[in-house]
């Protein structure tokens, strides 16, 4: 199993979250989907956003553009960046996480951010994510935005942190650390490597 450590507002992570599934089905490897804050990590590390450096960000969306078509995804690009409501997306994706939900609520939240234009975390983007992974939206984002969720998100985000998590998306595979979109292969190869054991 690899434990994929994501957070909704990551524009990379779309790349990932998009095709999770096929992935799985196609090579039997489980994915366990563990959402965390990415922007209070990279606010501690004094890293600035995309946003506010455009040469880097007209290159980033035509990377992440150049790569989606190569996955056969169509964006629409650029996406609104950065999210207004990011922490209440992934308090939303903590909840789903622990009721076994997250991977349907988290692929709709980037299919209608990055394909629908609609911001994900915030309406009608949330709800309609909520909705499409068969849940009721109201008692879902009331739980979200109380103060246990704030401290379960924030616990997850620690959490990651220990493990030397810095950026999303970010794949753990026995306690080595992959990560990026990019290096979702390598992170499957270091699986394999460990469950057919040492070299004779």
């Amino acid at each position: 199993m690899i434990d994929f450590w994501f957070s909704i507002g990551s524009t990379y992570t779309y790349l990932s979250v998009m095709r999770l599934a096929k992935i799985q089905a196609e090579t039997g490897i489980e994915f366990r989907w563990r959402p965390f804050n990415v922007r209070s990590i990279m606010i501690e590390m004094d890293n600035i956003p995309f946003a506010k450096k455009p040469v880097k960000a007209a290159y980033m969306w035509r990377d992440i553009e150049r790569r989606a078509a190569m996955y056969r995804m169509v964006p629409k690009l650029p996406a609104p960046y950065p999210l207004a409501e990011l922490e209440r997306a992934n308090r939303v994706a903590v909840i789903a996480a622990r009721e076994g939900w997250c991977e349907a609520y988290a692929r709709e939240s980037y299919r209608r951010w990055f394909e629908m234009g609609e911001p994900a975390g915030s309406e009608p983007n949330i709800s309609a994510s909520i909705n499409k992974a068969g849940q009721e939206p109201e008692p879902i984002l009331r739980e979200a935005d109380s103060d246990a969720a704030k401290a379960e998100l924030a616990a997850a985000t620690e959490q990651a942190k220990a493990l030397g998590i810095f950026g999303s998306p970010s794949f753990l595979v026995d306690g080595e650390l992959f990560w990026g979109d990019d290096r979702l292969d390598d992170a499957m190869r270091w699986l394999r490597q460990i469950e057919s054991g040492p070299p004779d």
